[in-house]
């Protein structure tokens, strides 16, 4: 049933990808390419950090394929857990967008989030909701997420090492400005991971996201790929 239940979702995301790029092809589309590094640690048996840094390199804009950098980031996040499954966490990020496309803005970015997961035999569900206060010099956007993942092993019944993964996410987000109307995302992730050792995983993957969409919609494509340390 659990199968079936994923099989059915993963199918569902496909065709909204795919009914929304029919229904809006005349809309821009943008494509990124997006590397991250990140390394996570336990601080406490129930306290876990992590730090990241990624960048985010323009692929296709204004109608042609480049290859340009649209910004650098750095971030840190902490997460205590406050129940099995529950946890409770607050980060902070830095995004540098000065340097590379003059009429932008460096911004600062405060999260707040509460996660709880449940599993079904191989199968773990997520539910994420965040609340985030993302401050540049000119403008303060206070936004609201809630984002459901699931993640299985693609062979056996468990994630062995040297053995594949598929994390698969939906997330919608609310963005709130004084002096902006309010602004609708909603964002489709997947993944394929790889765990290489106990310290070390690599994912590869592609996230589509439809943002302003009750206004003047965007498509845009984030290729992912990352790399996770854990220590």
């Amino acid at each position: 049933m659990t199968t079936y239940f994923i099989r059915k979702l993963l199918f569902f995301i496909l065709l909204t990808v795919i009914g929304f790029l029919n229904l809006h092809s005349q809309d821009k589309t943008i494509a990124y390419w997006e590397p991250e590094v990140s390394f996570n640690y336990k601080v406490a048996p129930l306290l876990k950090q992590n730090f990241s840094l990624a960048n985010r390199n323009y692929l296709y804009n204004d109608n042609k394929t480049q290859l340009t950098v649209r910004q650098i980031e750095i971030a840190h996040f902490s997460a205590l857990t406050i129940h099995p499954n529950t946890s409770v966490g607050l980060g902070v990020q830095y995004r540098f967008r000065e340097a590379f496309e003059d009429d932008k803005e460096n911004e600062l970015r405060i999260t707040e989030q509460f996660n709880f997961t449940k599993s079904d035999g191989s199968i773990r569900f997520g539910n994420r909701f965040r609340l985030e206060q993302r401050i540049q010099p000119s403008n303060l956007v206070h936004r609201i997420r809630y984002r459901f993942a699931i993640d299985l092993p693609l062979k056996g019944l468990k994630m062995d090492i040297g053995e594949p993964y598929l994390v698969a996410t939906t997330e919608s987000l609310l963005s709130l400005g004084k002096s902006e109307k309010p602004m609708y995302d909603q964002r489709i992730t997947s993944q394929i991971g790889w765990s290489i050792n106990n310290y070390l995983k690599a994912q590869l993957g592609v996230q589509f996201r439809m943002e302003n969409y009750t206004e003047n919609t965007e498509h845009v494509f984030l290729f992912l790929n990352s790399i996770v340390f854990s220590l």
